[in-house]
């Protein structure tokens, strides 16, 4: 699973055309205080918390739309 959330924030960023410099950039103004090289590193590793993967989705301004399994027909 951990690689799966890499590869996410991975192609995120390539799909909104982001750096590591950028992101770092973008996540301060929401508020979260990040340098590149620790962003770099928690994704290269794939060690980051669920909440860290949380901030770079806020950042890139990427929803989820959660569902129910027990209320799907």
């Amino acid at each position: 699973m951990k690689e799966k959330a890499k590869q996410f924030i991975k192609i995120e960023l390539l799909k909104h055309n982001i750096n590591y410099v950028q992101l770092s950039k973008l996540m301060k103004v929401k508020g979260y205080d990040y340098s590149s090289d620790t962003i770099r590193t928690k994704i290269h590793r794939g060690s980051f918390s669920f909440a860290f993967f949380l901030e770079v989705c806020d950042s890139l301004e990427i929803n989820f739309v959660c569902l129910d399994k027990m209320n799907i027909s």
